[in-house]
């Protein structure tokens, strides 16, 4: 449902009759750069929020140059008052359907009619179910080195075997500390992984998680199935990460990985779409996630040049023939 709407012309909200250049669907980093830059050229665009960044169970963002450390919350609030000095529509709401056209429904709510589309909408980790994943998430339970290694450095660390890339992840990690323990959990490890996890300083630990070991809040250890705790104060795992939906119900084409294809400027085999961020690359941290938004930009304004100058030329071609 639609919880709030702000229209950041001033006027009254959307009512579904006008058509907006562009929608972009998502408010994150993706989103709002791509808004920011079509703003700034006088194009007609309307943000659609449903509220959910995939970052928001971090306190803090990393490796965002003049935003290092800044919480992920409060990157969003000052993107969201920079594009409303240009005139972007913001609604807070959820996409229940895309119609050819593009009709945007919402739930609740009116369908928003735009030239062009451009989906942001990141995607969804999907975590194990192990008692205190959920609780820790983005806390002492972490991902990506690159986004938290530094400030865990020099720590005991565990990196949990939930996916094929958790041994790559432990390798990676031996840059932030020498105490890494790699526990197998679900994953079988070959004799080759074996040979570089022992070769580059990280302990194997076989068994199988039964919960995080938690203590006035803090991560205190791993427990296995046979009662063994290993003392850790924080655990990587590789989560399995799920575009969202959408871009399925358009029919836009997935690679091997089921992730969307798309070129260099982020635009689908569907005509007028366009998708950025982590929705179509999961890797993506926030600062690539803008540099996304703000190349989408480029390409779905000249899109849509081109498309007004075509119907100026035929309109023009008329009148020069009636006279």
């Amino acid at each position: 449902m639609i919880k709030t709407t702000v229209n950041t012309r001033g006027g009254a909200a959307p009512t579904g009759d006008e058509v907006y250049d562009v929608a972009v669907i998502g408010a994150g980093a993706a989103g709002l750069s791509a808004a920011l830059l079509l703003g700034r050229a006088r194009r007609r665009v309307v943000v659609i929020d449903a509220g959910e960044p995939r970052n928001a169970p971090a306190a803090h963002m990393h490796g965002f140059l003049s935003r290092d450390g800044l919480p992920p919350a409060t990157l969003l609030d000052l993107g969201r008052a920079e594009i409303a000095h240009y005139g972007v529509d913001v609604i807070r709401g959820r996409v229940e359907h895309v119609e050819p056209g593009y009709g945007v429904r919402l739930e609740g709510g009116p369908v928003l009619r735009a030239r062009r589309l451009l989906v942001a909408t990141g995607l969804r980790d999907e975590l194990p179910d192990i008692p205190g994943v959920r609780e820790r998430w983005g806390k002492d339970l972490l991902h990506c080195p690159y986004c938290h290694g530094y400030e865990v450095r020099d720590q005991p660390l565990a990196v949990l075997g939930t996916h094929p890339g958790a041994v790559h992840q432990a390798l990676l990690l031996r840059q932030w500390s020498e105490d890494i323990v790699f526990l197998t959990h679900a994953l079988e490890l070959s004799e080759q992984e074996r040979e570089q996890l022992e070769a580059f300083g990280v302990s194997i630990a076989e068994g199988q998680a039964v919960r995080l070991v938690v203590d006035d809040d803090r991560l205190r250890g791993i427990e296995l199935t046979d009662g063994r705790v290993i003392p850790r104060t924080a655990v990587f795992l590789f989560p399995r990460p799920a575009p969202r939906d959408l871009l399925a119900l358009l029919g836009c084409a997935k690679d091997e990985q089921g992730w969307v294809v798309t070129d260099r400027t982020g635009r689908t085999g569907v005509a007028g779409v366009w998708a950025v961020g982590n929705v179509a690359d999961p890797r993506a941290q926030v600062m690539a996630a803008a540099g996304m938004g703000s190349t989408a930009g480029f390409a779905i304004n000249a899109d849509l040049l081109h498309e007004d100058v075509e119907h100026a030329t035929a309109r023009h071609r008329a009148t020069a023939a009636q006279t």
